[in-house]
């Protein structure tokens, strides 16, 4: 098979594909969200897919269809299910299609799935949906088929971060429409970036709680939590390439995929 995208692969490539013995699947794992006034609402899907096919470049993984929708945003992460412009699942619906894509891939012979998250919210429901996936295939050997779980900001070194921040990081808690997203879509997207109209603020400060119904002033009024400033395609570069590069690591590593 040669392209990466399954969606662009056809029956009989896939199938001739799945008879080798490391085949390895990278679901991209997104949302439809408010990103601030500078960046397009799918910003958390353009990232993970970004992520996963440099990923698959590296190891030979295929990459699945964009998974663009997620959990609920939420005030303390993601500026609130109450803004514009977010549009959000249900736990049982995200956990329902995680099991039903987890069960399909691995029923039809795929080695290894791994959900690659671009969205704060949604990895408790991944994780869940897996696990039950597993169960119903009756799947427990850890030497035989399995999930991988991962979102894509954990790979971001402490290194790239004293470069990308440095007056110090603020913390991932307030790290939405701030810099690091907007550099990546810088390098990767940047017809879709308009700094033109970003706002200059200070972080969020919002309680160690939450309260619901959210109290929506709470929320700066630009739904992102921290500011863009100093968001630049060259940090944007080396987040991207540092992070696919350990985490193509990571999964060569781990599943005994070819680099």
């Amino acid at each position: 098979m040669k392209t990466s995208l399954l969606a662009h692969a056809t029956a009989p490539e896939f199938s001739n594909w799945l008879d080798n013995e490391r085949t390895t699947v990278l679901v991209p794992v997104g949302a439809l969200e408010q990103h601030g006034s500078h960046l397009p609402l799918g910003t958390d899907s353009l990232l993970a897919t970004a992520v996963s096919l440099g990923v698959a470049e590296r190891t030979g993984a295929k990459v699945a269809q964009t998974l663009n929708y997620g959990y609920k945003s939420q005030q303390k992460s993601g500026g609130g299910n109450h803004l514009r412009g977010t549009l959000s699942l249900d736990a049982d619906n995200l956990i329902g299609i995680t099991r039903d894509i987890t069960r399909s891939f691995l029923h039809q012979g795929v080695r290894h799935v791994v959900f690659l998250n671009g969205h704060y919210e949604n990895y408790q429901f991944l994780y869940e949906g897996v696990d039950l996936a597993l169960r119903e295939l009756g799947l427990s050997d850890p030497a035989g088929p399995s999930v991988l779980l991962l979102s894509y900001w954990d790979y971001v070194s402490e290194s790239t971060l004293a470069t990308v921040y440095p007056q110090g990081f603020p913390g991932w808690d307030i790290e939405h429409g701030g810099v690091l997203e907007t550099s990546l879509m810088l390098h990767l997207h940047p017809e879709l970036v308009h700094m033109d109209e970003a706002v200059e603020h200070g972080p969020a400060l919002l309680p160690r709680f939450d309260r619901l119904p959210v109290v929506p002033e709470r929320t700066p009024h630009t739904g992102a939590l921290s500011a863009p400033s100093g968001s630049t395609a060259q940090k944007g570069r080396l987040l991207f390439e540092q992070t696919v590069a350990d985490l193509a690591t990571d999964l060569s590593t781990e599943l005994g995929l070819e680099r």
